[in-house]
């Protein structure tokens, strides 16, 4: 990559190295056609709707149990990769999705902020058992090239960018990685960018930022890295228009955006009747003898009402919020 110039060689090599490696990991063309062509009016089939809805399920666990972006987005390719080689009903793709999260996260976190299997099942409130959640897991290892370092649009993201912060050397304001990964999630909630290339999908994301950005020098570092990796411009062009729209849609009011979806818990009857018996059961606060009442005891009686008050309504509360959710997650909830 001469063009390149000022870019760590063993950067470019790596670059090089995943371009030879990213058609290992991608899913089969056939298999996204047939569900991209399937109607969702066919319930024995997956469809596209179907499985949009549960890549949005998987990034607000993501969220919620504070995995890495590239825990989801190795989730998210597990479960393409899955659903394109084999014919898989609709009723089983909650436990395939919530299987290929696990083998994500046990990939890429540390062991301690691996949420336990059964946590995952409760929190995702999915109707298997922990059982059938390890003998899914075992499916898809047995049938895919489960891989830690898998290459995928976050891979040549992160090189790309590394790459740009490089050559621009301080003298171009350049977008953050995490918007840029956050614009990367957004586009695989679609399951057309599936379709895409990650070198191809990586780029896209990249020259969408800059030509907000109005930067000819970074433009034309594009316009470089599109030559070296043999990327034709109809080709960029197709996917960044897709990427301009999927922005667009998703900076919109309309859209249901995973990471502010706020949770809904299912309460079972009795559970609901032992909530309401409980907040029954609170004691009514002492009447206050009116005869001997003065300044003192007024001050006195007023610490105990307090007193009194707090009680119950912070045990309710406590209750209600538990120790498993973090304050920071139920602040990014409001």
């Amino acid at each position: 990559m001469r063009d390149l110039l000022g870019v760590d060689s063993s950067l470019l090599n790596e670059l090089k190295s995943c371009c030879a490696e990213e058609n290992n990991f991608l899913p089969r063309e056939t298999g996204l056609k047939l569900i991209e062509s399937t109607s969702p009016e066919i319930h024995s089939q997956v469809t596209a709707k179907c499985r949009d809805g549960k890549v949005q399920e998987l990034w607000s666990l993501t969220s919620f149990f504070g995995y890495s972006t590239q825990t989801f987005v190795q989730a998210v390719n597990l479960l393409d990769r899955f659903l394109t080689n084999m014919k898989v009903q609709p009723k089983h793709v909650p436990c395939i999705g919530v299987s290929c999260l696990h083998i994500a996260a046990k990939m890429v976190e540390k062991e301690s902020n691996i949420s336990p299997s059964h946590e995952l099942i409760r929190i995702s409130q999915s109707k298997f058992t922990v059982s059938d959640l390890n003998r899914m897991e075992k499916i898809i290892s047995e049938k895919l090239c489960v891989e830690p370092k898998a290459v995928t649009a976050l891979t040549f993201l992160h090189l790309y960018y590394s790459a740009f912060i490089s050559l621009s050397a301080g003298r171009e304001e350049i977008p953050s990685i995490g918007r840029l990964e956050a614009q990367l999630k957004a586009c695989l909630c679609r399951l057309v960018f599936s379709k895409a290339k990650p070198s191809v999908l990586a780029l896209s994301l990249i020259a969408h930022e800059f030509e907000a950005l109005q930067s000819a020098m970074l433009l034309k570092i594009v316009h470089q890295f599109q030559k070296q990796l043999k990327i034709c411009d109809s080709e960029l062009l197709l996917w960044k228009d897709l990427v301009t729209k999927r922005m667009t849609e998703y900076r919109s009011s309309e859209c249901n955006k995973p990471d502010n979806k706020k949770l809904v818990w299912i309460l079972s009857r009795r559970t609901a009747q032992s909530l309401q018996t409980h907040h029954l059961s609170v004691p009514g606060l002492p009447t206050i003898p009116e005869m001997s009442w003065n300044e003192s005891e007024s001050e006195d009686s007023c610490e105990e009402m307090s007193c009194g008050e707090e009680s119950p309504c912070g045990s309710l509360g406590s209750d209600g919020e538990g120790a498993f959710f973090p304050s920071t997650f139920l602040d990014s909830l409001e």
